[in-house]
């Protein structure tokens, strides 16, 4: 049996507008490659490089309930943004973001990183300073290993102690990119 896409598309809002979904999420095109990118009802919870969905869906699963639907309609918000930000239109986000399951120290240091201005750059020593944990530069380091919300919470603006480009998930390269994008590089 095959369904139309249209009624693939109906039955998939209507899962979204009854409250039937834990997790919605998408492939979001950009000028980086393509992120998976999901939100729950409390906010955005993931992107990552790494755009094929069945790498994530148990993970995020665990997290936010075991109702997870590829919903295009669920990311719509962090689309918008992303291309606002690609396109050179948009320097800070404005996403609410879904952070369980993530430990205290881990959401003290995203909290700082949040706080890191477009096109500037800070190093793992001072976000974790910042985070009041002046000597936990490698804790801080795992931590952005593992956002898993990069771009928005834009551990690409973290450097090294001599300000050289070290560690991104996306890789160097998209690290650079991101960095050319803001003016940094």
């Amino acid at each position: 049996m095959t369904i139309s896409p249209d009624l693939d598309r109906r039955f998939r809002e209507a899962a979204l507008a009854l409250e039937l979904v834990d997790l919605g999420f998408d492939v979001v095109e950009s000028p980086i490659g393509p992120l998976f990118v999901a939100a729950s009802h409390r906010g955005l919870a993931s992107i990552s490089f790494d755009a094929r969905p069945e790498a994530h869906l148990e993970k995020l699963a665990r997290v936010a309930g075991p109702r997870v639907l590829r919903s295009p309609k669920s990311v719509d918000a962090t689309r918008l943004e992303l291309d606002e930000y690609f396109e050179g239109r948009r320097r800070a986000f404005d996403l609410t973001l879904d952070l369980r399951g993530l430990p205290a120290f881990t959401l003290s240091v995203l909290r700082e990183l949040a706080r890191v201005p477009y096109g500037e750059t800070t190093t793992y020593g001072a976000l974790a300073a910042k985070a009041g944990h002046p000597r936990a530069a490698r804790a801080v380091g795992t931590v952005m290993n593992r956002n898993r919300i990069p771009i928005v919470l834009p551990c690409h603006r973290v450097v090294g102690a001599d300000g050289s480009l070290v560690g991104y998930g996306g890789g160097l390269d998209i690290k650079a990119k991101l960095l050319e994008l803001e003016g940094w590089l």
